[in-house]
């Protein structure tokens, strides 16, 4: 059973309503990850550790492939390879990783304001939520979340502008963790090449 938001009524709106209340109050979180990419040819799965802080900050730590590492400090979202030992710096505003998606959950999550078509379905006693931005200028074009009913997200998908999919299953979720900041500070490692894709004048 799939119900476009007119037809949901109150039931998606408060689900929507939820998640918006849950993440909305917190400042820091916490989580490990899986996450699996399809697109363009290429397959891969990979798993670590994400931090998140308010505003603007991400830290995704992975331990499979070990080493590799995606900071975003606020301004810019930093990519560290260790296999070719090469780091990318991006503006956030520029950045087409599907990972930045997640940085919603980092500022005031507004759904209405975000996104302008949603669907929903229940899965068990959990609900899937698909969302399609307003803006058809981000790297995206459509975002699933699952929810448990405490409104917390287990997986997020993630469907690029070119069909690619990136998803993500969440484990462990703590809510408010004392971060510091240094874990959103990056260095690039000795030796690493830095590759810098400069703001469009």
């Amino acid at each position: 059973c799939v119900s476009p938001l007119a037809a949901a009524g109150p039931d998606l709106g408060r689900i929507l309503k939820g998640i918006e209340n849950r993440y909305n109050r917190v400042q820091t979180l916490e989580v490990l990850f899986e996450q699996s990419y399809k697109g363009q040819g290429r397959a891969k799965k990979e798993s670590g550790e994400a931090f998140l802080r308010k505003p603007g900050r991400m830290r995704w730590a992975y331990s499979s492939p070990q080493g590799k590492l995606f900071v975003t400090d606020g301004k810019y979202a930093w990519l560290y390879t260790p296999g070719s030992n090469q780091v990318e710096k991006t503006p956030i505003k520029q950045t087409d990783d599907l990972r930045a998606p997640l940085a919603f959950l980092l500022g005031k999550l507004e759904f209405q304001r975000d996104f302008k078509r949603f669907i929903w379905r229940p899965e068990g006693a959990d609900y899937w939520v698909v969302a399609e931005p307003k803006s058809d200028q981000l790297a995206y074009r459509e975002v699933e979340f699952l929810v448990t009913p405490e409104f917390q997200i287990r997986r997020l998908r993630v469907t690029g502008q070119d069909r690619s999919v990136m998803e993500f299953r969440f484990d462990r979720e703590r809510l408010n963790p004392p971060l510091s900041e240094k874990l959103f500070q990056f260095d690039p490692p000795p030796g690493a090449v830095v590759i810098e894709r400069r703001a469009e004048d």
